[in-house]
């Protein structure tokens, strides 16, 4: 199978990327299955129910959240209706949607994808994302259950990313980073046979800070004093993600590449 996923999409510049890009990559790629993180998509603070739509529309067969799932009040609704919107496994266990559900993909297989929350450096204390997380790869055996299946760890630390990847070697296709919106350079296939990458970056303008415009984070930085609200930056995006490819027989990963795509950063293609 062919596997795309693409990091946090962070406001309008982000949205605009995805929708403008995303349908003629599935068309020129013959992508099977499409994630995308739209954990900012809403004015840099969770997602909304219209903007859930966008990204499915533009071409997501699945759209993760994170810390910030239910910032935007409609989606503790939408959730409940939408089965293709994802928020973390190990979030508040009275919260409303799910953390894991297995899709199938347009040509029949079988695909698993879930999300947990890191504990290092977090606001709040989630619940352990490691049992979280082997409860339900244990449920849903790649090669078996599923033909494939795609971790988000949405998390501060990039220790407790990679220690997560390692968790899950040989038992899902890609484990890929989310939250800190910066790609990292370690894209690889582990020894098991996991695709990882400890960071997608985001889908967002990155003449910016992580995604915002620079201004009010520079000067709460310098000064210590809040003055406004933070507001994304609407300059191009770059579509930051990550490519996999996978045996059809075992589900994990034969190759992986860094994805990015327009904006600022230098351009890289599977």
């Amino acid at each position: 199978m062919k596997l795309l996923f693409l990091g946090d999409v962070m406001g309008r510049a982000g949205r605009a990327a995805v929708s403008g890009r995303l349908k003629a990559l599935r068309a020129d790629w013959g992508l099977d299955f499409v994630v995308v993180n739209g954990e900012n998509a809403t004015s840099g603070a969770g997602l909304s129910a219209e903007h859930a739509k966008a990204l499915l529309t533009a071409g997501a067969d699945c759209v993760t959240l994170g810390d910030h799932a239910f910032d935007q009040k409609d989606m503790l609704s939408f959730i409940e209706n939408e089965p293709r919107i994802l928020r973390p496994l190990n979030y508040a266990r009275t919260a409303p949607g799910k953390g894991a559900r297995v899709f199938t993909a347009a040509g029949g297989q079988k695909v698993l994808v879930a999300q947990a929350l890191g504990q290092v450096f977090m606001k709040r204390p989630f619940d352990d994302p490691f049992s979280a997380l082997d409860s339900v790869l244990r449920a849903h055996p790649l090669g078996g259950a599923v033909q494939a299946a795609i971790v988000d760890f949405h998390a501060e630390a990039t220790s407790e990313k990679m220690a997560v990847g390692h968790w899950c070697d040989g038992r899902a296709s890609l484990v890929v980073g989310t939250h800190t919106h910066v790609p990292t350079g370690d894209a690889q296939v582990l020894l098991g046979g996991t695709g990882y990458l400890t960071d997608a970056g985001m889908c967002g303008d990155y003449n910016s800070v992580i995604g915002m415009e620079k201004l009010e984070p520079m000067r709460r930085f310098v000064t210590g004093m809040v003055k406004e609200r933070f507001s994304p930056a609407n300059g191009e995006a770059t579509l930051s993600g990550v490519y996999v490819e996978t045996d059809d027989r075992t589900g994990l990963a034969q190759k992986i590449r860094m994805i990015r795509l327009g904006g600022r950063l230098e351009q890289a293609f599977p």
